[in-house]
């Protein structure tokens, strides 16, 4: 019978506190099991004498990386017929899988897909270790109106909602108009297994006829979709670009508000009022538009996006101004051959420093506790505090000096998840 495992220390330059907003310089945290015991300085912690400890010289420690809204699909182009309906179930699953170690081994040990069937069903495997991944939070089925931007306009709805359709796509939704089928969407969402429900609001850059600004789902529609999370104590995350959806989905009772592209004054005054999270999301715009043809997305989807992208940074900005919370989500939908996508989430993390303005400090807590709100978990991951989880990352340099190094798994030498060691290139010796 294997015995308790040994207290694990993880000792470096600085840890990256995002609750106190300052670094704690020559420090260690102490785990033991699946937990964090002790953070701080190396000479002030009483250190276990059969502790493992974990040398990482000229490093910067600090909590797993989240990614608040991605969608793990197995797609390698923005082909939709090529990709979801013509190439097998399984290998889009293989690729996936794929996929997820790419972002585990760059420092996400937490990942929210915001509407994907694969990391629905992929989400046991990774809590059994069969796959090396981040934990997965998934909503699997996503809730659209009928012509609401989950409704893939150019084929039959009835290959589009999951409850009719009989091929396997990852980008199912569940469409429902009125109140009732609404309720009856949410649940059939959470009997699948969805950790929360998915909703679009409005219309967006990658559905054909409708377009940011179109506003979608009605007050009445949206708050049946969040009495049924709170029955189920969990939430609803909403995909809201135009200011309409926005006010909408606020007014409503959500408070996980992703892209918020044209969000105006009563947005933001809503937002502050009722303590929402934005996930803004701006890489994946940036991915489409360096990639443009290359992406095989249909050109009304790179047009839209070349449209959206100065407003949105700008209004972005505003919303900071006003210091509404923002959290780090990529939104990849698809993997480019060759191009730096999933492993490369981090990205986002940049783009809120160098597009929006947040200080280096605030970009990370972007991507740790704020995130780790928007998948429902702050009480206990998100922040290197004893009693959380033990997730926490190890990056080679000083990210406060240089947050690029957090970008891709070249820099990251350290990944724990729960407390075990997915990936070391630092120096472990035994007490």
């Amino acid at each position: 019978m294997a015995g308790k495992p040994k207290p694990l220390v993880i000792c470096g330059h600085q840890i990256i506190d995002v609750v106190k907003d300052f670094p704690i310089l020559k420090g260690c945290v102490i785990v033991s099991e699946d937990r964090i015991v002790d953070v701080g300085t190396k000479g002030s912690l009483d250190i276990p004498k059969d502790a493992k400890v974990i040398e990482c010289t000229n490093s910067t420690i600090l909590p797993g990386l989240i990614d608040a809204h991605v969608h793990v699909t197995g797609f390698r182009s923005g082909d939709y017929i090529k990709e979801s309906l013509l190439t097998p179930y399984a290998t889009l699953v293989a690729r996936a899988i794929k996929d997820l170690e790419a972002m585990i081994n760059s420092g996400y040990t937490t990942i929210v897909d915001a509407g994907s069937v694969i990391s629905l069903q992929l989400k046991q495997a990774q809590r059994e270790g069969i796959i090396n991944a981040p934990r997965i939070v998934a909503s699997g089925y996503p809730i659209s109106q009928t012509f609401g931007h989950g409704d893939i306009h150019f084929l039959p709805p009835d290959l589009v909602d999951a409850r009719t359709t009989k091929l396997l796509n990852p980008f199912s939704s569940l469409l429902c108009d009125g109140e009732d089928e609404c309720r009856k969407a949410a649940r059939y969402a959470l009997r699948a297994g969805a950790d929360f429900i998915k909703i679009f609001t409005t219309g967006g850059v990658a559905s054909q006829r409708d377009r940011p600004e179109f506003s979608q789902l009605t007050k009445k529609e949206i708050r049946a979709i969040v009495e049924e999370a709170r029955r189920a104590n969990t939430f609803v995350h909403a995909h809201a670009e135009g200011a309409e959806g926005i006010v909408n989905a606020i007014s409503a009772g959500v408070k996980r508000i992703a892209h918020a592209i044209y969000i105006d004054d009563d947005g933001i005054r809503l937002a502050k009022e009722n303590k929402v999270m934005l996930i803004p999301t701006l890489s994946v715009i940036n991915m489409l538009l360096k990639a443009g043809e290359e992406s095989k997305l249909p050109k009304w989807a790179l047009e839209k996006a070349e449209e959206v992208k100065r407003i949105h940074v700008e209004n972005i900005r505003r919303a900071h101004r006003f210091k509404i919370p923002l959290a780090t989500g990529s939104d990849f939908f698809f993997q480019l051959p060759g191009a730096k996508v999933y492993g490369y989430n981090a990205v986002e993390i940049l783009a809120l420093i160098n597009d929006i303005g947040l200080e280096t400090i605030e970009a990370i807590r972007a991507a740790t506790l704020n995130a780790a709100f928007v998948a429902g978990l702050d009480d206990y991951i998100g922040s290197l505090e004893p009693g959380k989880i033990a997730d926490l990352i190890v990056v080679n340099g000083d990210v406060l000096d240089n947050p690029e190094i957090l970008i891709g798994p070249d820099n990251i030498s350290l990944v724990l998840q729960r407390g075990h060691i997915v990936k070391n290139q630092c120096k472990l010796q035994e007490q």
